[in-house]
């Protein structure tokens, strides 16, 4: 194409410039050549400036308004005798032609130039999330390798791990690639992905690795150290990022919630003095707010060390060990296969009524199903019985029904989640003693079956009745691997799900593997270590971000009870001979009140989900506390205001 053709010849002219882009397309997996990535920017750029410099051309217009626009002086320096009335006068045209060039040529350029910027942003993004899962990742390698496979078997199962072990397992998959496709010998192949990786952690422990395998070094032993050296690394590198979410929180703390409580105490008195602050008001509570605290989420996500999402796929198989057999048909039996049928169109319903709560327990979005069609029926209700005389009267009925209404959903689901967070938490507590104690049975000779069998008996808290289901399917026919996979199934966390992994490829290949279930508990037990530094750690600002809410509910209550209350009771003849305060009516002073309402419960809402985010970064475990934030800004106004 014409297109292609230019842009080659214009990444020729100057290839150093585009040498960092290319080393990030190839650090990100982006299966895309540079030069398509290129024409990509242009075009994004290209659209971007067409549609900013279209909404400019319109928006100058406002440039020659009498209420918002320039004065003539500006832009007719000769002294014209115009109309600035009329729209179709060349000079205004030819302001708005300028103003929408000019606005088309930076958003093209910024377009243009944020889109090549994104390649060095998502190889960030997975740098992080490479070294989280290094050092799980090498604890399988050395699984398997304990179990006598080769380097590049080992590479191989672990690529195709990635539902366990996330972009560790696509790096590798370069390697698998390079090796069963390109005929590189392994270790070429795996210097060409320490030469492309985006991590200087995994660089650097592949050169180790290769320094090991070349110079005919024990490869199990080094992986058994690299495990604990990377361990370490990994509590050091939470130690530093939780030092860092404190000065975000901190941050939060001072620009969301005590800045805007200082401009709105501003605000207000300006109103006092005659100037209408009803907009700039409006534009902190319903604007600054909302946009300024998710783009906090944002960031705290981006930067937060979090384990990847574990999810395992089931394979059918499908058995044909008796192909070759001939199969009789027989009739008779239609009544059964229908028995059969309507026992698995009713066998959910059942389940359910056997045991109603416990589907919302292991997944707390079914009770959207619920809530949300009651919270519609609840506002349906609301918009009917609402009185419509003025539109004061219809949002001070409504406004607090909204936020019920927004209640019914959320409660359910924070219940139902709390009680699903507290049992896993609970049960990943107990998972490094499981892992100890079974690898003490195997150690003296007896199998990971037998093991089982033991530990069924065992006292393990919320564990216990895991194990003894897991016991249950064994004996009912299932091996040992399957009998775990369900346990993960039935479980689903990422900490489960890598322990299972790790303990069902090593039992392929050997039935004495104490050494590596200690390995195992060793992760799970630094990972449960984390997760309590982290709780603690965060504890201090969640209860910040809920003090510097009581004080800006305080600080509000105060201004609404003091100052308009006051305000709101005095005539206007009394306050005629007051100066600037003769221009304070009683509909501003209702619309006031109503916007620092607003603004507290904007602010409850978002400051519980940003508690949640900092304390267990989840926004789901701050849905609790926007709840609780917002039942005190209802019960405030309402009652104590």
């Amino acid at each position: 194409m014409r297109t292609d053709l230019i842009v080659r010849r214009w990444i020729a002219r100057n290839p150093d410039r585009f040498i960092s882009v290319r080393k990030d397309l190839n650090s990100i997996r982006a299966g895309v050549t540079l030069e398509q990535y290129v024409r990509q920017a242009l075009f994004v750029g290209l659209m971007t400036g067409l549609v900013a410099g279209l909404i400019a051309f319109f928006l100058a217009s406002f440039l020659f308004s009498s209420q918002f626009g320039l004065n003539p002086e500006l832009y007719n320096v000769l002294n014209l005798n115009l109309n600035t009335n009329n729209p179709n006068l060349p000079i205004m045209l030819a302001v708005q032609l300028i103003v929408a060039l000019a606005v088309f040529f930076l958003s093209g350029f910024a377009g243009y130039k944020l889109t090549l910027a994104y390649p060095a942003l998502e190889k960030m993004t997975r740098t992080v999330k490479i070294n989280v899962g290094l050092h799980n990742a090498v604890a399988y390698m050395y699984a398997m390798r304990r179990g006598g496979a080769e380097l590049l078997e080992v590479l191989k199962s672990l690529s195709e791990m990635s539902a366990i072990y996330g972009e560790v397992s696509y790096e590798f998959r370069q390697v698998v690639r390079d090796a069963e496709f390109f005929g590189y010998d392994v270790v070429s192949a795996i210097r060409h992905l320490s030469e492309t990786t985006p991590s200087q952690k995994m660089r650097d422990f592949l050169q180790d690795m290769l320094s090991t395998v070349e110079s005919g070094g024990d490869l199990s032993q080094f992986l058994h150290d690299r495990v604990h050296i990377l361990q370490e690394e990994a509590k050091f590198e939470q130690k530093e990022f939780l030092q860092f979410l404190g000065l975000v929180g901190e941050i939060y703390v001072t620009v969301f919630i005590a800045g805007p409580l200082f401009l709105i105490v501003i605000m207000v008195v300006m109103g006092m003095m005659g100037s209408s602050a009803t907009f700039e008001l409006s534009l902190i509570g319903y604007v600054v707010l909302p946009i300024g605290s998710l783009i906090f989420i944002l960031m705290i996500d981006t930067i937060t060390i979090k384990d990847e999402n574990a999810v395992r796929y089931v394979k059918a198989k499908w058995l044909n060990q008796y192909s070759d057999v001939r199969v009789r048909q027989q009739t008779g039996e239609d009544h059964l296969f229908a028995a059969i049928t309507r026992f698995d169109q009713f066998r959910f319903i059942k389940r359910w009524m056997a045991h109603p709560l416990k589907a919302f327990v292991e997944n707390p979005t079914y009770s959207f199903y619920f809530s949300i069609p009651v919270a519609i029926i609840f506002l349906i209700w609301v918009f009917i019985n609402v009185p419509s005389e003025t539109l004061d009267d219809t949002i001070m009925a409504v406004d607090d029904m909204i936020m019920i209404a927004l209640l019914i959903v959320m409660i359910p689901f924070a219940i139902f989640y709390t009680m699903w967070n507290t049992r896993i938490r609970g049960m990943e507590a107990l998972i490094p003693d499981f892992l100890d104690r079974m690898a003490g049975i195997n150690e003296v000779g007896l199998t990971l079956t037998q093991s089982i069998t033991i530990m069924a008996r065992a006292n393990l808290g919320l564990l216990a009745y895991e194990i003894q289901h897991i016991q249950r399917d064994i004996l009912w026919g299932a091996n040992f691997s399957d009998a775990l996979i369900r346990f993960e199934l039935r479980v689903r966390t990422a900490l489960i799900a890598r322990t299972v992994t790790l303990i069902t490829k090593a039992s392929t290949m050997s039935s004495s593997i104490a050494d590596l279930l200690r390995i195992a508990a060793d992760d799970a037990r630094m990972s449960e270590i984390l997760k309590r530094d982290r709780l603690s750690e965060m504890f201090i600002y969640t209860a910040i971000v809920y003090l510097s809410f009581f004080v800006f509910i305080f600080v509000i209550g105060v201004i609404s009870t003091q100052f308009l209350s006051v305000l709101a009771n005095q005539s206007k003849e009394g306050l005629s001979m007051a100066g600037p305060l003769a221009n304070v009516g009683t509909l501003s002073l209702t619309t006031i009140d109503r916007l620092l309402y607003h603004t507290c419960l904007v602010q409850g809402f978002f400051s519980g989900l940003i508690a949640g985010m900092m304390g267990e970064s989840s926004l789901k475990a701050g849905v609790k506390h926007s709840c609780i934030l917002i039942i005190v800004a209802l019960l405030a106004f309402n009652y104590a205001f």
